[in-house]
């Protein structure tokens, strides 16, 4: 069986490294992680994900923009989204049914179960 292949985009290097390093470590994925928001459509062409965890505040790059872009390019429109945002608690994402504009997100701080499950639920493996 092939592995989930998860593109994890975040300024925080310390935040992608652990993602990566708990992600992969169930087996079930093969991660690639991005430190800057505008290297995300080179990172996602070349790296092919099924799905891209995406921080929503980045310095250089804000994560809206970053899905507008992914949505405008043929080859990567169909990519599913999981935005990570702080600006968000988990109680108001519990509130909102955890969608920000019809996509799913995060809160940070997050756990890894959290992460888990909701890759499961967005690429429909639960």
């Amino acid at each position: 069986m092939s592995k989930i292949k998860i593109l994890v985009v975040d300024d925080e290097e310390s935040l992608t490294r652990m993602l990566k390093l708990n992600l992969e470590e169930t087996g079930q994925f093969e991660v690639r992680t991005e430190n800057e928001g505008s290297n995300t459509l080179a990172a996602a062409h070349e790296f092919k994900p099924n799905l891209i965890l995406l921080d929503i505040m980045m310095p250089d790059m804000i994560g809206s923009e970053v899905a507008e872009k992914l949505l405008e390019d043929k080859k990567l429109k169909d990519i599913k989204i999981i935005f990570l945002t702080a600006l968000i608690s988990k109680q108001e994402a519990e509130t909102s049914d955890g969608k920000i504009s019809g996509r799913s997100f995060i809160a940070k701080p997050v756990s890894i179960d959290d992460i888990i499950e909701s890759i499961e639920k967005e690429l429909g493996n639960t």
